[in-house]
């Protein structure tokens, strides 16, 4: 076997990788005998040396089927005729290169990003190595098709492009029996992406259909961060829909009912957490697209006895703070002296202004002084003391202060530095808004990230024309760069997937018991440190996405240092973190079975 770039995983049954790990530690005093054995545990399911023995693979037809094995038209003659495939193929040998050409050629006719997303979609599902070349080699491109904003439209339209089913569908009928359901899927995974379907980005309910949001979060895990596709596991709770539409729509996925709720949601979803810790030890599980009443306190219930987090919380969280961090490089000013307005009030706002807080009195803050920097607009008007209608997750930041109707008054009568967008509310940011964050500020911090597209507070053109092109501007979506006198800004996108695949690479590869604010906190200076004075001279708040593959390993180390640190990490720490990390990153490129 050689080729030491595909990462083979042996394919254990679920029994098998229980009894692998099962004497595993999860005491963090305890990193002696037990938790060298759990590291060795761990290396046996990421060693990117291990490779499969030639008797072990299928053969014929069902090699050509194999996803995670098919190399196409690329097997050799050799392996043509050791696994039964001569004339199974055509006589003609492509390299992966060339492939990976033919799939742009093609891709790059498809008339519109949905027609593009099903055959990237296609693609993924016959040859995982050949898709994640094209992604890896091409991300600036394929980003877009693969996640936000094609899979909100992929979401919405799930039903009617359906193909091959990917991942776990877990529905409100399956109580009882989802452990014996989820030894049904035949890898041993280690993350784990779940969705219930109830906030999908800005659009709201899809239900089922939100399925393409753990798929593409995975594949941007892979993509962005190495981890391999074998120990990736997308997974829906299918707990109904109060969306009419789907309700009545011919081709929906999912259970025609309306949503499960209370105690029965809780006990379906305390079964599943259980039956998932069960079958794949030690599995990082995050939370993805829970509507607010949900999302936060599901967070706070299974944060301190498993591996979990909730990217739009914590991540948007971390990438926002990123952003922050970077544009502060430019004003030479100090978190502890900035203000910052929010619009919107839900996950996402909460999550950036808390972990805000923490920055700020690290930065020499109390923690007082730090809420009181932090405001919050909802649908409602300002979050405000005097208001009745608040949430648990609001209180924190309502603030002594008149109730204040409308965004530009708030942004008049509060003087922010920075204002972030997180409403979903297509156009909020509109030239008033821009131009009064000019006014008061030399260089306004402006902050658009709600997506898809649609979705946005404003275009990159709009904040740079409405504030003479001085806006220090980060976005949820993609957009082209910008021409204003004479100057070419790059807008960058505030995208999680500069975090998250940082942070579970780095929880898998040391074999972290929790994910904890520590670990976004330092994700978030890891990634701002990695901007360039060039991404800077041109109005980029971020690193260049071809650069993420860097940017995951750094924060990864930055991730597993602190597991060590804490004794969350499985076994004795090793020589360089650095390279650790980087020894299990999946690279697709095909390798040789013979």
């Amino acid at each position: 076997m050689r080729g030491a770039h595909n990462i083979y995983i042996p394919r254990l049954s679920s029994a098998e990788t229980r009894d692998d790990l099962a004497a595993c530690s999860t005491d963090p005093a305890d990193i002696g005998q037990k938790g060298l054995n759990e590291r060795k545990a761990m290396e046996t399911l990421l060693n990117v040396n291990t490779f499969p023995n030639a008797a072990d693979l299928p053969r014929g037809v069902a090699l050509l089927r194999d996803p995670l094995l098919n190399k196409g038209t690329a097997f050799s003659e050799k392996e043509r005729d050791a696994f039964g495939l001569r004339g199974l193929l055509p006589a003609h040998l492509l390299s992966q290169e060339q492939q990976v050409a033919r799939i742009l050629t093609n891709l790059r006719r498809l008339p519109d990003d949905l027609e593009k997303y099903v055959a990237l979609n296609a693609l993924h599902d016959r040859n995982e190595a050949l898709f994640f070349r094209v992604v890896c080699d091409n991300i600036d491109e394929i980003q877009p098709l693969i996640y936000t904003p094609t899979v909100g439209l992929a979401c919405q339209k799930f039903g009617d492009i359906f193909q091959r089913p990917r991942g776990l569908f877990i529905s409100s009928d399956d109580r009882g029996r989802i452990a014996k359901l989820m030894r049904n899927w035949p890898h041993p995974a280690k993350l784990i992406v779940v969705s219930d379907g109830e906030r999908i980005l800005g659009l709201g309910d899809l239900g089922a259909n939100g399925m393409g949001i753990p798929v593409g979060k995975l594949s941007l895990y892979v993509a962005c961060a190495g981890i391999n596709p074998k120990l990736c596991l997308p997974v829906t709770l299918d707990v109904g829909t109060n969306n009419t539409a789907l309700l009545n729509d011919p081709y929906y996925v999912g259970l025609r009912q309306r949503r499960l709720r209370g105690a029965e949601y809780d006990a379906l979803v305390d079964e599943f957490i259980s039956a998932a810790c069960e079958t794949f030890p030690g599995v990082l599980i995050q939370f993805e697209d829970f509507a607010n009443h949900n999302a936060f306190r599901l967070l706070r219930k299974y944060r301190d006895t498993i591996c979990t987090f909730n990217d739009d919380i914590q991540g948007t969280a971390a990438v926002a703070l990123a952003g922050i961090f970077t544009a502060l490089r430019v004003t030479g000013g100090h978190l502890a002296n900035q203000k910052i307005l929010f619009l919107g009030a839900g996950e996402a706002a909460t999550g950036i202004a808390d972990l805000v807080v923490s920055a700020m009195v690290a930065d020499g803050c109390s923690k007082a002084e730090a809420l009181q920097r932090n405001w919050l607009m909802d649908s409602h008007g300002l979050v405000v003391k005097s208001r009745t209608d608040l949430v648990e997750h609001k209180i924190p930041y309502a603030h002594d202060h008149k109730p204040v109707s409308d965004f530009p008054s708030a942004i008049r009568t509060l003087k922010p530095t920075a204002i972030i967008g997180v409403a979903a509310v297509g156009g909020s940011f509109s030239a008033e808004v821009l131009q009064a964050m000019a006014q008061l500020n030399a260089r306004p911090i402006i902050f658009a990230l709600s997506n898809p597209t649609s979705k946005a507070e404003c275009t990159a053109e709009e904040a740079y024309r409405h504030t003479a092109g001085r806006a220090l501007f980060a976005c949820g979506s993609p957009f082209a760069p910008v021409q204003l006198n004479g100057h070419t800004l790059v807008p960058r996108q505030g995208n999680n997937s500069y975090i998250f695949p940082g942070v579970g690479l780095g929880a898998i590869a040391s074999g972290s018991r929790l994910i904890t604010d520590e670990m976004f906190m330092s994700a978030a200076k890891t990634l701002a440190n990695l901007v360039t004075q060039a991404d800077l001279d041109q109005g980029s708040l971020y690193p260049a996405l071809p650069r993420i593959r860097e940017v995951s390993a750094h924060i990864a180390a930055a991730v597993a240092q602190i597991a060590y640190q804490h004794a969350l990490a499985a076994g004795p720490v090793p020589n360089d973190l650095l390279a650790h990390v980087q020894s299990h990153v999946y690279d697709p490129r095909y390798c040789e079975y013979v």
